[in-house]
């Protein structure tokens, strides 16, 4: 993985999205014009998992600030099951919950408040792109659900193997 990354998005509803994404320092932004700032860090000295882009998944060592206030961020541990690898951010009783949640090999859904906003695809180096869902009603995700979208496709990549793929490489990891 390379150590920093700079890669804009080029979003059809919110313009150019710069992830500037930097695995070595622990240390994630996104920006945009019109878009709140959102930067996930890592803790210093945390120890570093080579497949996850900002480092680690432990929430006590991660820490989630949109438009420059804290926001909870409860990443999953990740194991046997897609929906061990989720994300969850933010809060309903503070604004909105937010749950990034694999659907295939490569994508993850992102939902608002337990409604899907869009499938975001993220290679895990910086790249991110989005498929934004527009409701029947004509409501839009908004750019603070676009930030925070981004943030985590970026910081901990999207999609994970089907179920029976990872319990069969669990299986073989304890196999002598």
């Amino acid at each position: 993985m390379e150590a920093f990354a700079y890669e804009p998005a080029d979003d059809r509803l919110f313009g150019t999205v710069g992830i500037a994404l930097d695995h070595e320092a622990g240390t994630l932004t996104v920006s945009g014009n019109g878009l709140p700032r959102v930067e996930i860090r890592r803790s210093a000295g945390t120890p570093t998992e080579s497949h996850v882009p900002i480092g680690t998944r432990d929430p006590e060592r991660l820490v989630l600030i949109v438009d420059g206030a804290d926001e909870p961020l409860r990443p999953a541990k990740g194991f046997l099951t897609r929906r061990s690898y989720r994300v969850e951010a933010g809060s309903p009783v503070r604004g909105h919950g937010y749950l990034l949640v694999p659907d295939s090999l490569g994508t993850s859904r992102l939902l608002r408040d337990g409604r899907l906003l869009g499938v975001l695809t993220s290679t895990g180096d910086g790249r991110v792109s989005a498929e934004w869902k527009v409701a029947e009603s004509g409501e839009r995700p908004e750019p603070h659900d676009a930030a925070i979208g981004y943030g985590l496709a970026a910081a901990f990549g999207t999609g994970a193997e089907p179920m029976w793929k990872l319990t069969l490489n669990a299986l073989l990891e304890l196999w002598p």
